[in-house]
């Protein structure tokens, strides 16, 4: 396949995807879409590789996620920091409903090798699943190392609509709320954010617009992305931790400080081509779901995704109740568990849009429930799953 052919292709199901989403008003998110058309692509004529076909090897695919992170730190503020801790718990508890259901009611419909190995993959992204399916295959149990893989792909057909649901919910609420005036802003939220403006970064403030060009801003974001890679290659000898959540810290820390404005990507002009390629690289790794696959592993498979899901939505439910968030919110939280970093970025900024045309509004459902998602996926995904398919691994 040429290169500009694939390209168009891909670009076609994205755009696709957007309209979907657009007419439905998000409640079929656009990459739910997009994985539609993507399987069905795989399944006829799409090579296995065509998204590096089409120009995006995995190296790009790494500088964006790391630009891309960084820059949703500087969506957060330190003091917002600080107020996610609810959210923290609130996932640690919903990842917690996964294990305990899939290990106690799961034992009824599952053997205890596949309630051991399909738990990992739940919690949390591909890292997870490669791990389980690497024991598994070691453990000479071929159909489970398959089906750590097929969890990872397919749960996102449940995640996605089941995610923006909830985020509708919860904002419909805010801008109730707002509209009556009985919704409070953040004291500590900048004001940019609640104006929908964009001011420049407080260190470079004096320099004059024309010096401040897209590769100033660029420089800049992938400076602070470096910092924060450097500082986890020095400290992995003592101790592991994953590159992308010191980007999201720098991130943080940079726009307090004044190195960074906020958004730097979406001031130089970069931010829908860097979403694109990491839209691109979740969707291709659907190739790995082939109609054989899950035929034989259907069961198995929806099985553990729906009682999985059933069990973190009663322990986040709990948990919200205590900790004072909303059952939709503590659901939606819990529920990035099931997909990550950007789709928990994209699903949210599709349902603000799709809720109000007014930037005013779009900045405060932004400001209340981007950080959470964002926070709430870093933990499930990045950090917690990889431990958690570490211990698991030797129990297979």
């Amino acid at each position: 396949m040429p290169q500009l052919a694939a390209f168009a292709i891909l670009i076609f199901i994205l755009y696709v995807g957007d309209v979907v989403a657009i007419k439905t008003r998000s409640r079929l998110p656009s990459i739910f879409i997009g994985a539609i058309f993507f399987l069905i692509g795989y399944w006829t004529f799409f090579p296995d590789d065509i998204v590096e076909v089409a120009g995006f090897p995995t190296p790009v695919v790494y500088l964006a996620l790391y630009l891309l992170v960084t820059n949703m730190g500087t969506l957060l503020s330190l003091e917002e920091l600080k107020r996610q801790w609810r959210t923290v718990v609130v996932a640690l508890v919903g990842i917690t409903g996964i294990a305990i259901t899939l290990l106690t009611v799961g034992r009824l419909f599952l053997d205890y090798q596949t309630a051991i190995v399909v738990t990992p993959p739940l919690t949390g992204g591909i890292v997870s699943s490669l791990i389980m399916s690497e024991a598994a295959a070691n453990a000479g149990l071929e159909g489970l190392a398959v089906l750590a893989i097929l969890i990872y792909v397919m749960q996102g057909f449940v995640g996605y609509p089941l995610t923006s649901f909830l985020l509708q919910r919860e904002g419909r609420r805010v801008l109730a709320g707002h509209r009556d005036g009985t919704w409070t802003t953040p004291a500590d939220m900048p004001a940019e954010t609640s104006s929908g403006t964009l001011a420049p970064a407080r260190l470079f403030a004096d320099l004059p617009a024309e010096y401040d060009t897209v590769y100033f801003k660029l420089f800049r974001l992938g400076l602070v992305a470096l910092a924060a890679w450097g500082c986890a290659e020095l400290i992995r000898p003592v101790f592991e931790i994953s590159p992308f959540v010191l980007c999201l810290v720098a991130g943080v820390v940079a726009s307090s400080v004044g190195f960074l404005e906020r958004q730097p990507l979406e001031r130089a002009n970069s931010f829908g081509f860097v979403i694109m390629i990491l839209m691109l690289f979740i969707l291709g790794g659907l190739y790995r779901a082939t109609p054989d696959m899950l035929v034989d592993l259907a069961g198995p498979m929806f099985g553990a995704i729906f009682l999985g899901v059933a069990g973190m939505s009663v322990f986040s439910f709990v948990a919200g109740k205590l900790l004072g968030m909303t059952p939709a919110m503590a659901f939606a939280c819990s529920l990035t568990a099931l997909y990550g970093f950007p789709a928990d970025y994209v699903i949210t900024n599709e349902v603000v849009n799709s809720l109000t045309d007014d930037e005013g509004e779009r900045a405060i459902l932004s400001a209340h429930m981007l950080p959470s998602m964002l926070v709430a996926g870093f933990v499930t995904v990045t950090m917690v799953s990889v431990v958690l398919a570490g211990i698991f691994a030797g129990l297979v």
